[in-house]
This record gives C-alpha cells, structure tokens and sequence, in this order.
C-alpha cells in the first residue's frame, strides 16, 4: 500500500508527538529536538516543507512509537476490564 503523503511544514509535523508527551527540548539549526520522560527523542527538520520520504520515514517512527504506547496501554488495562 503506498499511501500519497501530504506536504507539511516542520511545525506542522511537531504537533503530533506531542500528543504522546513528547515535548520541544530545543532546536538547533532547522532541526526540532523533541524529548519524552521515558522514550528515545526524535528530531524533526524545521522546513516550510518536508520531503515526503523524510515524512514518511518520520511517520513509521511515529507510527512504531504509537503502536508501542497503544500495546503498553492495552496490556496494562486488559486485565483490569476482565475483572469488572
């Protein structure tokens, strides 16, 4: 499946982590330093526009990251909702 990424700014693209508790630790350069209590930090180009292959190569570590939160979630609460 090769979806048609659609053309962000930087900004834009920064906004999505930081539903997950990823915060702005700096920037440097054009590049957004983001960093979580307990998560690797991720860096986003600062660009008006983004590649799409840079989009996209961000995305599936988004992607990872939020499959990984919903999996740590999921297990933490399965057993909860079998008891009730």
């Amino acid at each position: 499946m090769n979806v048609k990424l659609p053309i962000l700014s930087g900004r834009q693209v920064v906004k999505t982590p930081g539903k997950i508790n990823y915060t702005v630790n700096d920037q440097k350069g054009s590049h957004i330093h983001l960093r979580h209590p307990i998560k690797k930090p991720l860096t986003v180009p600062d660009h008006t526009e983004i590649a799409r292959g840079t989009l996209r190569e961000s995305s599936s570590k988004m992607l990872i990251l939020l499959l990984k939160e919903f999996w740590s979630f999921y297990r933490a609460h399965k057993d909860k909702s079998v008891k009730d």
